[in-house]
């Protein structure tokens, strides 16, 4: 736009005045922003209707009111980076895939100050990268801004990106963020990062007294800190005790008196890090040094993920083998091992390291106690989590035939009978799994067949999980079937059947379908619906909800017992064929009796009987 359009639009609209230096950089060849259109650059402006013409990245040739773009665009300086991406796109592009720091600094130049939020940068940056890409772009970028003594960058996604006037090395850069930041679970990290620098550099140490001093403050006054968060702390002040030259025993509290007022010492050890996980247990042995063994053994039984390895070690290093070895085998008679150690066991069931822990323990009775532990975290956990313990069993194709080595065709039809009513695995695995117990059981087959129950034995079943098996049947048979049927008349035409993929894969669902169909068809037959309105009141039976209370804590649990398909394990409602179901019906109000609930039998006496209906 020329002066004298500008001056003229001004006259005839006064509310403009204050945009007239934008307005006169609406000239042709120049960059823009627009609120609602994005990019565009500026194609020519039409005097006589008043108009500027826009090409947009998405609407070339647009038409617009100037009056209107000076509220809603901005007209972009050549040195930005939107308007150097068309400009110099090779510069860019070489930003963008090997010098991203150097991108980032750019963009921050765009912004007052030098200075721009998360959200800020991320708007300008997503534009220049798309945002198909830029997600995984800014992730890696960050790794490098993080070493870029120039850009400091943010604690917190409130706080800012900025441009430092001069440059810091690392070490001072950690300095600084700790003096700033007034978190003592940042301030803990920061000086552990501090210490990986001095360790390398003695000109540094004479920063660590203030640090020690600090932290030594941190670690007693902050109500931030969980018990595992100030233990960290404790670890990194004695650590740079040392580094001083130091005895860290006189400062106050000790790492041993927190082990030793510790309430839980398992919650500790799940919120460490992996790599203090061997540094905790270290602390219990020198802590307690005549009774740490107990202390190790129950933290192994109730550990998770890599801590199971690492107890392990820690008592096999420590002249514990013998030991560990035999409390193994006690937990599996007691039925007291959880999933983690199973799942330990099971993959280290061939190790030359291990092999002394695991004679006896390799079993049927050990499989057993596979099952009863998938069929327990099942029924605790909420949504659609998978189970470790039972993808392993699946995936590892050589562990039902290692586990049923000693075992007699009985002993193998009782455990594919709990692998059919396990909660834990769905329909199309128990199949995959029963195979192979068919491989070496040859009797087992009959199980395949639905021939689990009885002769003649009917299933109890609710109306509404009637229908819905009723619907699963009509949609494999007038649809999934069908479809199946086309997919291998057409892999057909692909050649030769041996090395074609898609008729192989094609055939095996048609097996997976036309089984589900029979099996379908014999529950379907068998089962005999009801509204448990007959349910009785007076004893735990088909229908009821009973309230059961543990004798040592006083916990509380209802459950419903209800139909062979109704087990709901989120909203404990229970088939009455599961083994927890089986051993509660019959039994009357005011009975107490031992369960198993997890992996401890417990005490527990049935508080109240109902029926289900006069709960609806």
């Amino acid at each position: 736009m020329t002066k004298d359009a500008v001056q003229e639009l001004i006259e005839k609209n006064p509310v403009l005045k204050p945009a007239k230096d934008k307005l006169l950089q609406m000239q042709p060849g120049r960059y823009c922003i627009h609120q609602s259109w994005g990019f565009g650059r500026i194609k020519e402006y039409q005097e006589a209707e008043n108009r500027v013409i826009i090409d947009f990245q998405d609407k070339a040739g647009h038409s617009m009111d100037p009056a209107f773009c000076a509220n809603t665009m901005e007209v972009l300086p050549e040195e930005h980076l939107l308007v150097r991406q068309q400009t110099e796109p090779a510069v860019v592009a070489d930003m963008i895939e090997k010098r991203p720091a150097d991108l980032v600094k750019e963009a921050l130049k765009q912004f007052p100050n030098q200075a721009a939020t998360g959200v800020e940068l991320e708007s300008l940056l997503s534009r220049l990268i798309g945002q198909a890409k830029f997600k995984r772009w800014w992730t890696a970028a960050k790794r490098h801004l993080a070493k870029d003594p120039h850009i400091a960058v943010p604690a917190k996604k409130t706080e800012c990106y900025y441009l430092r006037e001069q440059a810091l090395n690392a070490d001072q850069e950690i300095l600084e963020n700790y003096q700033s930041t007034q978190s003592a679970k940042r301030k803990i990290r920061l000086a552990r990062d501090l210490i990986e620098h001095c360790e390398s550099r003695e000109d540094l140490r004479e920063n660590l007294r203030p640090i020690l001093e600090d932290l030594n403050q941190v670690i007693i006054e902050s109500n931030q800190l969980t018990q595992s968060e100030r233990l960290q702390g404790a670890w990194t002040r004695d650590d740079l005790t040392r580094i001083l030259g130091e005895n860290p025993s006189q400062l106050e509290p000790t790492t041993g008196s927190m082990i030793s007022s510790a309430s839980d010492l398992t919650a500790i050890a799940e919120n460490l890090p992996s790599n203090l996980q061997k540094r905790l247990l270290t602390l219990v042995r020198d802590t307690y040094p005549g009774e740490w063994k107990p202390l190790v053994f129950d933290l192994l039984k109730n550990s998770h993920g890599k801590f199971t390895t690492e107890c392990i070690n820690f008592l096999v290093e420590n002249g514990c083998e013998e030991e560990l070895a035999a409390t193994l085998r006690r937990w599996l008679n007691e039925q007291n091992l959880r999933g983690p150690v199973l799942y330990w066991i099971l993959k280290n069931r061939n190790s030359r390291k291990f092999a002394n822990i695991m004679t006896g323990l390799v079993s049927p009775h050990l499989l057993n106690a596979i099952f009863f532990a998938i069929d327990y975290e099942a029924l605790q956990l909420a949504g659609s989590r998978k189970i470790p313990l039972a993808e392993l069993l699946h995936d590892d194709r050589d562990l039902i035939r290692d586990l049923l080595l000693t075992a007699d065709t009985e002993i193998a039809r009782d455990l594919a009978n709990n692998l059919l009513i396990n909660q834990g695995f769905e329909e199309l695995t128990k199949k995959s799994l029963l195979a192979r117990f068919i491989k070496h059981f040859p009797s087992v087959q009959n199980l395949v067949a639905g021939e689990t129950e009885t002769e003649g034995e009917r299933l109890i079943v609710s109306r509404e999980s009637y229908d819905r098996r009723g619907r699963e049947y009509e949609e494999i048979v007038s649809k999934k079937i069908p479809e199946n049927s086309k997919a291998i008349a057409e892999a057909m035409e692909h050649g030769d059947l041996r090395e074609n993929s898609e008729y192989k894969m094609a055939k095996q669902d048609q097996q997976m379908l036309l089984a589900r169909k029979a099996n379908l068809e014999k529950d379907l037959a068998r089962a005999e619906i009801t509204d448990f309105s007959s349910a009785p009141a007076d004893q735990v039976g088909i229908g009821t909800i009973v309230g059961l209370r543990q004798g040592s804590t006083n916990r509380k649990v209802i459950y419903s017992i209800l139909g062979a398909w109704d087990s709901d394990p989120d909203n404990n409602i229970l088939s009455y064929k599961t083994p927890l179901s089986q051993s509660l019906l019959g039994r009357r109000e005011g009975e107490t009796i031992e369960l198993q609930i997890g992996d401890t039998t417990e005490s527990w006496k049935i508080e109240s009987i109902s029926r289900y209906r006069e709960n609806d």
